[in-house]
């Protein structure tokens, strides 16, 4: 079993090996979506790492004496686990990989130490009845084949968090039962960036994609740290309904800090619409193929560019099925109507010509 993967080399029959994130993005390549480039660190790797050494005992050892009960116990336990973690290196033909396949990242855009995002991609992170997403850390902005292998042993520590440990236990599902795989792919210098579904979140309409974002790194919104410009799409006639807030914090890439940092928006670009027209219309159009790919509504992270002209300047770097609407008793949504009778009305309708 290889112990790194490219993105457009996996899919859904890998997700056992590459995580359910990183199998998304390689669905969304076959289905012509841009993603940037990368590639998954597998759950192989995780495991090798995890459970070829005596760290595996000890990691035990000290899971078996939680209290659950107790917050101070879980942070104790959490953190003499990812203490060991990044003490131990990982077995040399693993890194000799990575180091490998991130030196080809940086030759497909010739640029030295190109940067990169580290994510977790957990083999169970969207159970029924269970989910284990978003309890693992994610590092952008990482430069340079040291600090990515120092990144990549962290974000598999984070499987051992207070919360994550705490939630496991919950559920009762075994530790050693979650793998995971991590996805290194290359950073988008983001202008701007955020989330949208290919349906109404607020009510569930099949009709509309809602795409909402703000200035910088998409974290300020998948965090809720703003109140971010909202925009409610048609998918028959990409009409455009706008919400534009006062949005005064963003997530951007500090290079005297060589850091992620929050900083106020300047007042000039406050009130200023994040995304434009044509922008927001091709977002849309990308929205329907991935939820007509799939097969049902889907949640996704999208970031543009600010170094590509537009349409090239656009990306998806996260998918996955919307959860709260998908699962509800399938009903109309409007006056009695079904989603295809909607469209249908709406497709239908006159249309006003201006000339």
């Amino acid at each position: 079993m290889p112990y790194t993967l490219w993105f457009d080399k996996a899919g859904k029959e890998s997700l056992g090996l590459v995580g359910g994130k990183n199998a998304s993005l390689g669905e969304l390549i076959r289905a012509d979506i841009p993603v940037p480039s990368g590639f998954s660190v597998t759950t192989e790797a995780y495991g090798e790492f995890f459970c070829g050494s005596a760290m595996r005992v000890r990691i035990e050892e000290i899971l078996s004496k939680i209290d659950p009960q107790d917050m101070v116990s879980l942070e104790e336990a959490s953190k003499m686990i990812r203490d060991l973690m990044a003490e131990a290196s990982l077995p040399k033909k693993i890194e000799e990989d990575i180091r490998a396949n991130y030196q080809a990242l940086t030759q497909v855009f010739d640029v030295p130490d190109v940067p990169v995002a580290i994510r977790s991609s957990a083999t169970a992170e969207d159970m029924p009845g269970a989910s284990f997403a978003g309890q693992q850390d994610t590092y952008l902005w990482v430069r340079g084949s040291e600090e990515v292998l120092k990144r990549i042993k962290l974000c598999m520590s984070s499987l051992f968090t207070p919360r994550a440990i705490a939630y496991r236990i919950k559920m009762g599902f075994p530790h050693d039962k979650v793998l995971i795989s991590i996805g290194v792919q290359k950073m988008v210098d983001a202008r701007a960036a955020g989330v949208m579904f290919t349906l109404n979140p607020i009510n569930g309409d099949p009709s509309k994609v809602v795409i909402e974002g703000n200035w910088g790194l998409g974290e300020s919104v998948v965090s809720g740290l703003v109140n971010p410009d909202r925009f409610v799409v048609d998918k028959v006639t990409l009409d455009i309904e706008r919400n534009v807030s006062i949005k005064e914090c963003e997530c951007i890439y500090d290079p005297i800090r060589l850091g992620v940092v929050h900083q106020d928006i300047p007042p000039e670009r406050r009130e200023i619409q994040c995304i434009e027209d044509q922008e927001i219309t091709e977002l849309a159009r990308y929205a329907k193929r991935v939820e007509e790919y799939y097969g049902c509504p889907q949640d996704i992270e999208w970031v543009i560019d600010k170094q590509k002209p537009f349409p090239f300047n656009i990306f998806m770097v996260q998918c996955r099925p919307e959860t709260v609407w998908s699962q509800k008793r399938k009903e109309p949504v409007l006056g009695k109507k079904s989603a295809y009778e909607l469209l249908m009305e709406k497709a239908l309708s006159r249309v006003k010509i201006n000339y």
